[in-house]
């Protein structure tokens, strides 16, 4: 699917308010209402728009321990990469799960209730025999920034069309 300056005025729209209206959003495309809803149904069609989500606070609900988690596996056939992935999608604590290069395999983004709660999550993970060889906890102090919009329209130079996937 090409995108276009219109699409990417759509997605850059509804990153930010999901719950925009039709007429908000037509408004924003600079299309008429219609055409604008067509286009947005077509970008969720095509896997590129795959949900709307309302951000929480969850420090508003109760204190939390926000936690980043580096992850390194003993071994590296491509069944303990699935093994431990499955394991970590099946864990709602854990809200963010990387696969990256370089001196570790995996960076985790853990959401619990305290540090108990983690070292727990933790121990959990070690007792269910994953392949972890090592592992490094980092507590998230203060949040600098955390932004889920993403900067849609920097992805393409100014006036060129995109093909997505």
């Amino acid at each position: 699917m090409k995108l276009d300056a219109i699409d990417l005025r759509i997605l850059d729209a509804v990153q930010r308010d999901g719950r925009i209206t039709k007429l908000a959003l037509a408004e924003k495309a600079g299309l008429s209402p219609t055409p604008c809803w067509m286009r947005l149904r077509k970008l969720e069609k095509a896997g590129i728009i795959t949900g709307y989500h309302a951000r929480i606070a969850a420090r508003r609900i109760a204190p939390v321990a926000s936690v980043m988690m580096e992850v390194t596996l003993a071994n590296h056939r491509q069944a303990d990469f699935e093994r431990f992935e499955r394991a970590v999608a099946a864990i709602p604590e854990i809200v963010a799960c990387w696969s990256v290069g370089g001196g570790v395999d995996y960076i985790l983004k853990i959401i619990a209730a305290d540090i108990d709660a983690y070292q727990r999550l933790v121990d959990g993970l070690l007792d269910r025999e994953l392949g972890i060889d090592r592992y490094f906890t980092y507590i998230v102090t203060k949040v600098v920034k955390e932004e889920t919009v993403l900067p849609v329209s920097s992805f393409v130079a100014d006036g060129e069309e995109q093909s997505a996937p």
